[in-house]
């Protein structure tokens, strides 16, 4: 049982840094053509980003490789696979309880991480990337990363959801942290100034807080900085 626990560990974190690898190689690639010359100069922060994001990739791969042994060989959680299962409804319904169950985790303890102690020890790794690139996502220090790492697996044992609606959250999760950082506005300008977009997280949002720091702590939604008044809008174009 050990060993393909182990195993089944060591293939999530091989699976988490090759998702990694893919997703951000593609968005730094549509950077060069997209915004060329953005990077220029920042390839030995780029390397940094690169090692942090393989050790965060070891710190999300392992809880999630033994929930997925648990799920397969043990029936550990609420993941089901039956479409018939729970009515079609809520299928999209799942994917908002989990976005908004993560986008709450990470509003707070990444407010968490900018008390000036937590800072130093950890966050500061991530605020190190000056200015953050695609390659960003996931670098983080191992304390960070472990508060990131819980969310997921945790989730899978309280809320139900159909494995192909977890792939879409999984999906999502890996986008809007790579796009959120790349450095430019993928999304087009009628969608991030919409009322809808009044509400999104998109690199314009996520950018004012890596310029200053004490303001727009979400991940997916601005619903926790509006109440919170930490909402300073978007990034000067």
């Amino acid at each position: 049982m050990w060993t393909a626990i182990i195993l089944s560990a060591l293939a999530m974190t091989a699976i988490v840094a090759l998702r990694y690898f893919a997703a951000s190689g593609v968005f730094a690639f549509a950077t060069s053509k997209v915004r060329p010359g953005l990077y220029a100069g920042l390839n030995p922060q780029i390397r940094r980003e690169m090692g942090w994001s393989l050790v965060s990739a070891a710190i999300y791969g392992i809880p999630a490789g033994i929930v997925a042994w648990g799920w397969q060989n043990a029936g550990w959680t609420l993941i089901y696979t039956d479409i018939a299962a729970y009515p079609l409804w809520y299928l999209p319904l799942s994917v908002f309880l989990y976005l908004f169950a993560h986008d709450t985790w990470f509003y707070w303890s990444h407010r968490f991480m900018h008390r000036p102690k937590w800072f130093r020890i950890a966050h500061a790794v991530h605020h190190a990337s000056r200015p953050p690139t695609a390659w960003a996502a996931m670098s983080f220090h191992p304390i960070e990363a472990l508060t990131g790492a819980v969310v997921i697996p945790l989730l899978v044992f309280l809320i139900p959801i159909h494995v192909a609606m977890l792939g879409l959250v999984l999906g999502i999760m890996t986008l809007m942290g790579v796009t959120n950082h790349m450095g430019w506005e993928m999304f087009p300008r009628w969608l991030v100034h919409s009322r809808l977009g009044g509400w999104l997280i998109t690199a314009s949002h996520h950018q004012r807080h890596h310029d200053e720091y004490r303001c727009n702590y979400g991940l997916y939604f601005r619903f926790w900085d509006r109440l919170c008044k930490t909402d300073k809008g978007l990034a000067s174009p």
